[in-house]
């Protein structure tokens, strides 16, 4: 089920009306509710993968059980390692398998061996690298003694299906979500108004921004060798917002969903094209991934702590593997790889958490000029990555950024539709500019104190979504593929 379909339109209220008015009063009901109304949510797109889901959830509770009553660190660890190797090896089946074996025959026929393997008809399942994430951190949280097991069989089927986070995030941990579901929650008119309005700016940032920035994107990527450099600046640039305007976007609304229903989920984005270096974009972008590689794979590996070298192997390590996570495609390896050679620099001087806290200092001007220099750089280093993350080959990325900066003359691009250019680059200006208005608060997008001001956001909002939409684009969110 989509965020921006008449189907969610018609669930929300139905699950909300029986949440808060029907079994109010009862915390179980609450949370079976949530269990339910999670397993419809996603069963809406596919019943039969909500066998994987329950499975995982049966298995990670029961280890969590498990870990709870024993002290024996042999066993801890044996409960631990199951875990992990029941949940990646679900994620690795579905998403990697047939990688794997079309690699394995590449590398033979590189060294003029020909083998045959098969591949396998496989449907991936939606959210499966999401959920399989959530789980692991609450057995890995549960096996290091952070965390409390619980024995509400209920309240953990929910943590690990709760549908608005459930397919794309934010990665919950049980230690911000779980603890909340147990506890007897109680409606609160303001953060209902503010979800309602992190929702409102979700839709926006989908139906306008990502949407109606497809078609011309797909059409630049997909016609690239044909299409001069400015054109394909023009379809990077687009991707970069394409993508930040769907996954952002989805990310708010699930945050403002969670609002609703009494539940808190974390930031997951936070203006990351006004970062001044790589570090700090990755401070601001996909936060709820970014930190669960840096507590649970980073931190584990050793940090920054040891010598240069290993310093240098766990920042290889955390990008390559988050590139990974993406998809099983050798691009989001080598965007992975990329990310990690921009922010080596960075963490070999020391700087790469320079920009780690937000100060509202009043800046001088060659101050102001220094910081968007350093914001320009960083966006065009991030928008060639993004070259290589839509790309479909790695070949491919290298040809389309060679282009970019030899093939200058050309015909003038039309929009596949038909429709002006140029509405499209004011609106980015215009979404731009209200980013930065809003940018020390992503939590509320529409937090004006003043109420005409917030009517007219309210209304100019609505106005541009219906003057924007497109019945004809695919309007299912990108991050539902990995």
């Amino acid at each position: 089920m989509l965020f921006n379909s008449i189907d969610f339109a018609i669930f929300l209220p139905i699950v909300f009306f029986l949440y808060w008015v029907v079994v109010n009063k009862n915390l179980q009901l609450q949370n079976f509710l949530l269990l339910v109304a999670s397993y419809v949510f996603y069963g809406w797109w596919d019943w039969r993968f909500l066998s994987l889901i329950a499975f995982s959830t049966l298995v990670d509770y029961s280890l969590g059980v498990l870990l709870g009553k024993e002290e024996k660190e042999s066993k801890r660890k044996v409960y631990l390692w199951t875990s992990i190797i029941v949940n990646l090896g679900f994620l690795g089946f579905f998403k990697y398998y047939n990688f794997f074996v079309e690699s394995f025959v590449d590398a033979f026929t590189f060294f003029g061996q020909e083998i045959e393997i098969g591949t396998l008809n496989i449907i991936l399942p939606v959210g499966i690298s999401f959920y399989t994430f959530q789980t692991l951190s609450y057995t890995i949280d549960v096996y290091k003694r952070n965390l409390e097991p619980t024995k509400n069989f209920i309240a953990f089927g929910a943590f690990v299906s709760f549908f608005p986070q459930l397919v794309a995030g934010p990665i919950e941990r049980a230690s911000n979500l779980l603890p909340q579901i147990l506890k007897k929650r109680s409606f609160n008119y303001c953060e209902a108004k503010d979800g309602l309005r992190l929702m409102l700016w979700g839709l926006f940032k989908k139906v306008v921004i990502a949407d109606s920035l497809s078609p011309i994107v797909n059409d630049i990527f997909s016609n690239y060798s044909t299409l001069s450099s400015p054109v394909l600046i023009m379809g990077a640039i687009f991707f970069a917002f394409q993508i930040y305007g769907d996954f952002s976007g989805y990310s708010d609304i699930a945050i403002g969903t969670a609002k609703l229903f009494g539940i808190e989920l974390m930031s997951n984005f936070k203006f990351p094209y006004f970062s001044k270096n790589i570090g700090e974009f990755w401070r601001r972008w996909h936060i709820s991934l970014s930190t669960w590689f840096r507590d649970y794979l980073y931190i584990p590996l050793g940090g920054s702590r040891g010598s240069k070298m290993v310093g240098i192997r766990n920042v290889f390590a955390i990008f390559l593997v988050s590139g990974f996570w993406h998809g099983a495609n050798w691009t989001f390896i080598f965007w992975g790889l990329f990310h990690a050679l921009l922010f080596l620099p960075s963490f070999l001087i020391g700087t790469n958490r320079k920009y780690a806290e937000v100060k509202n200092t009043r800046l001088n001007v060659l101050a102001m000029i220094s910081n968007v220099y350093r914001t320009l750089l960083t966006f065009i280093l991030v928008t060639i990555g993004w070259v290589f993350f839509r790309s479909e080959t790695i070949t491919d990325s290298f040809i389309y950024l060679k282009r970019i900066g030899s093939s200058f003359s050309g015909i003038p691009y039309i929009h596949p539709n038909g429709y002006r250019l140029v509405d499209y680059i004011v609106l980015l200006v215009f979404f731009i500019v209200y980013e930065y208005i809003i940018r020390n608060n992503e939590r509320k997008p529409i937090g004006f104190k003043n109420r005409y001001v917030r009517l007219f956001v309210y209304v100019l909002l609505v106005f541009l979504m219906l003057l924007f939409y497109d019945d004809g684009v695919d309007r299912s969110f990108i991050y539902f593929q990995f």
